[in-house]
């Protein structure tokens, strides 16, 4: 089991709904938060079960671990919201430029979508993760009869790539390592070869 037995989760959309039920069910405590406030989590977290927990987004920031599943043009106002420092940032964005519904891309420019959100959370160590799968196939039982769901991750810090591993092969996923932010990033952002690609691992033996 991961170190990490209180998770964050900030975003309450479908994607942090999934990583958050994944997460409960695996016996770890969440502590999800939205920038609408703890109110509008009452009939979520009563889904969830008694091991999540509504809360501020300040809150939901202070783990050790945070799942990072808010619209990807929000993140810039997450960059005070918490000391970032050492703190395990599991970056499941994608570049959209606008929500509801989701459509166009934000531009950073030369860098990745996750470098980009690297630098907007000074001292983090950020590892994407689960960005390519639609939300059901996170929110379901990533175990298969013909294989595993496939959950590619990339990282420059490889301590968080292992423990980020470790969580989403608790889960029921086959993580794959994908490198760096640069090029593992550039693979699994929107319009990246393996952008919104579902695939199943066959385990030997």
């Amino acid at each position: 089991m991961t170190p990490h037995n209180i998770i964050g989760v900030l975003g309450a959309g479908e994607v942090g709904q999934a990583v958050a039920d994944q997460a409960v069910r695996h016996g770890h405590e969440v502590v999800i938060g939205n920038s609408r406030g703890p109110d509008t989590l009452q009939a979520l977290v009563t889904k969830l079960g008694p091991m999540a927990r509504a809360a501020t987004a300040e809150e939901a920031a202070e783990p050790g671990l945070v799942f990072l599943s808010v619209p990807f043009f929000a993140v810039p106002k997450l960059t005070g919201l918490t000391d970032w420092s050492g703190k395990i940032v599991v970056d499941t964005t994608n570049q959209f430029a606008a929500a509801n519904p989701w459509r166009g891309r934000y531009d950073v420019g030369e860098l990745t979508g996750s470098e980009w959100v690297a630098e907007h959370l000074p001292g983090a160590r950020v590892v994407k993760a689960l960005n390519t799968l639609f939300a059901p196939f996170i929110a379901a039982d990533p175990r298969h009869a013909e294989g595993r769901q496939v959950a590619f991750y990339a990282g420059d810090d490889t301590d968080a790539k292992a423990i980020v591993a470790g969580l989403l092969g608790e889960f029921g996923f086959a993580a794959l390592d994908l490198g760096g932010l640069r090029e593992g990033g550039r693979l699994m952002q929107l319009d990246g070869a393996l952008s919104a690609k579902h695939l199943l691992l066959q385990d030997v033996g």
